[in-house]
């Protein structure tokens, strides 16, 4: 009976299977994790990006305001309006 029966299915390799699923999950867990790891160095890169532009955009905005009220102060008084005149229709 040690013969193997060509017509037979061949006799099953347990072990070897569960190596093969254990070597499947033991990549993707390894591409999962370096994905993952990936992911946060982006999102790192992106909020410190943020907030350089944020700094940049608020100290922009300072300089705007304080030549605004500089220039105000400088500026002569507006001139006086024109009344306009009214038209009745009817």
């Amino acid at each position: 009976m040690s013969e193997h029966n060509p017509l037979s299915p061949p006799p099953r390799d347990r072990d070897g299977a569960r190596r093969k699923a254990q070597n499947h999950f033991v990549v993707r867990e390894q591409r999962d994790s370096a994905i993952k790891i990936e992911i946060n160095r982006l999102r790192d890169a992106t909020d410190a990006k943020t907030v350089k532009l944020r700094a940049l955009r608020l100290a922009k905005e300072e300089i705007d305001r304080e030549e605004a009220r500089l220039a105000a102060i400088g500026a002569p008084p507006p001139k006086p309006k024109k009344p306009r005149k009214k038209f009745v229709l009817g």
